[in-house]
């Protein structure tokens, strides 16, 4: 009998999360009909079938959901013998892969980037921008090393290290700038434009406001914090973007910014990882690096 090897599990694996075998084969970076080769010999191994092949989506056999339950654990399980080893070298090396949330990624990457390169310069980076809760599932799935959020995530299973706070601003059209800039109270009669579902800055944005998104019938949606702006530009309503996007979200609109009253909105944006990760301490320590580099870097308030 053959053996099954770790190239099953990860084929299998992704399958099972995209659905679909095309998905699926351009996440393992093989062709469709080789991935489809790869699965159907894993089935032969096992003497059982994994997936339920219909046109467009693939289901998962009963045992198939079983079978990669537990491939996860083993694949998550080989991440980590990889990670010990390359924390017995001392410095981050290798390949790096982190996630970073939507309303984080275009303002705070480029040197979060630059940062990582001059401290360890032997990291091969791998970013991947999604919204909180797939980049939690790729943390806890092993496909992660650490991911930039905003905190807390409360999920037992990962440790929280905070790296600075921030405050959201107000984005008004510009022929409100002279106005009295609203309270609480006077916001949530307005009409807000928030993210789409997914997006954690939209529950805070909301939570705010004092504000339910089910119940309140002005909410407008945009898929991004420059969407928003061009939206508020254009006369349809006001929004909250954090102020770390202001510098690059107003630039190319006509709007104004304003500093809301005291007790200010804020988020805490952090790194987050595996408690397993046999790289934590080198994690702590590239925390502790953007924590300094933050404060070093820090512009001035935006408004």
């Amino acid at each position: 009998m053959a053996d099954i090897t770790i190239k099953h599990l990860r084929y299998f694996e992704s399958l099972a999360r995209n659905g679909h075998f095309g998905r699926a084969a351009e996440d393992c970076g093989i062709s469709q009909p080789a991935l489809s080769v790869q699965i159907k010999d894993l089935e032969e191994i096992l003497g059982a079938p994994l997936v339920e092949r219909a046109s467009k989506r693939i289901r998962l056999t009963r045992f198939g959901e079983a079978f990669v339950s537990r491939a996860r654990d083993i694949l998550r399980s080989v991440s980590e013998l990889s990670d010990l080893a390359r924390a017995s070298h001392g410095p981050l090396v290798g390949q790096f892969r982190f996630g970073v949330i939507p309303t984080v990624a275009p303002y705070f990457l480029p040197n979060f980037i630059a940062n990582l390169t001059k401290h360890y310069p032997q990291l091969d980076l791998r970013p991947r921008e999604a919204i909180t809760q797939t980049l939690i599932e790729d943390l806890i799935a092993g496909r992660l090393d650490t991911a930039i959020v905003a905190l807390p995530i409360s999920e037992p299973s990962l440790h929280e290290e905070a790296l600075f706070d921030e405050e959201f601003v107000l984005v008004r059209p510009i022929e409100d700038a002279d106005k009295p800039v609203p309270n609480v109270a006077m916001l949530s009669k307005m009409r807000l434009l928030l993210l789409e579902e997914g997006h954690c800055f939209r529950e805070q944005a909301l939570s705010f406001c004092k504000m339910s998104s089910t119940l309140h019938h002005d909410l407008m949606e945009g898929s991004s914090l420059t969407t928003l702006v061009q939206m508020v530009g254009a006369g349809i309503g006001v929004t909250l973007i954090p102020d770390m996007a202001v510098p690059l979200e107003t630039r190319s609109a006509s709007v104004s910014v304003a500093r809301l009253a005291s007790p200010r909105p804020s988020r805490t944006i952090g790194l987050v990882w595996r408690k397993t990760n046999p790289l934590s301490a080198q994690l702590k320590c590239m925390a502790e690096i953007v924590r300094q580099d933050y404060v070093s870097n820090r512009q001035p308030p935006s408004v």
